[in-house]
């Protein structure tokens, strides 16, 4: 049975204006302990597609199905307890540490009924631990740099323990160490039995991490797949209208997208906006 159904999912951000919808007509299901891929050019609706499936914005049509229920049946935090969101630019509050933000995940599960336990504390410091936080857990998040600050934020979501989980591109500001040791402990999450959709502009490694890959253009999806069946030299160049070659990486044979030059140093790119008019 699948975690998450979208069904003809449709969604504007000007409903009345003469353009063409954010999302349009997006269908797919997400089954459990998968890592799924939500890659495309910048403005395809991709953080969009993550808004919806978060409860943030209401589609004009379609349906969103998570754990069998509708989305739209869930109070705010009945959905934290089964959903995890985490969009590209949080605001971190004034003053908090890092232990008390990574804390803050287990909010949705505690009540009056149900305060601190032990097994807050554990999940706590095992996303801490595999973080690589330990040295950091007293200083202010405020203080701390962008790739820091990120680490803090995931950290959170996987203490926060859900099922599903809505990650809108994790790594941006991570040098390319951390992101290796981010995306590890993203599919370390999946490898445990939760479903993890994740926005990415990096190509090869969503080839490389993740199961399947949804790639959108203008709000709908074009292709939805296996990660290394899904990337080919022909939906790359259509999505991102520039010519490439896909070259394999040594070792795994995972797909490396090469941008080719559009210029050289004889005969320099001219833009068409910058050609005199005749």
């Amino acid at each position: 049975m699948s975690l998450l159904q979208v069904q003809d999912l449709t969604f504007s951000y000007r409903p009345k204006a003469q353009h063409a919808p954010t999302v349009q007509d997006v269908s797919f299901a997400l089954q459990p302990g998968s890592l799924v891929g939500v890659v495309g050019p910048n403005g395809c609706g991709k953080s969009t597609l993550l808004k919806l499936l978060a409860g943030q914005h209401t589609a004009a049509s379609g349906e969103i199905v998570l754990a069998g229920q509708p989305l739209a049946s869930f109070s705010t935090r009945e959905l934290a307890r089964q959903l995890a969101y985490l969009p590209q630019r949080p605001l971190v509050p004034a003053g908090i540490t890092v232990e008390q933000l990574v804390q803050y995940g287990r909010h949705p599960h505690q009540g009056w009924l149900r305060q601190w336990s032990i097994e807050d504390r554990r999940l706590v410091e095992e996303a801490i631990a595999t973080l690589q936080l330990q040295e950091l857990r007293q200083r202010s998040v405020s203080d701390l740099s962008g790739g820091q600050v990120q680490r803090v934020w995931l950290a959170m979501i996987m203490a926060q323990n859900t099922g599903m989980v809505l990650l809108d591109e994790p790594t941006s500001a991570l040098d390319i160490g951390h992101q290796t040791e981010v995306m590890e402990a993203i599919h370390a999450m999946s490898a445990n039995g939760r479903t993890v959709l994740i926005v990415m502009h990096d190509l090869a490694c969503a080839a490389r991490y993740c199961d399947q890959l949804i790639a959108m253009a203008d709000g709908r999806v074009q292709a939805f797949g296996g990660a290394r069946e899904v990337i080919s030299k022909e939906l790359i160049e259509r999505l991102y209208n520039t010519p490439v070659d896909i070259l394999a990486a040594p070792g795994d044979g995972a797909p490396v997208i090469v941008p080719r030059r559009l210029a050289t140093a004889s005969a320099p790119f001219i833009h068409p906006k910058e050609l005199p008019h005749v």
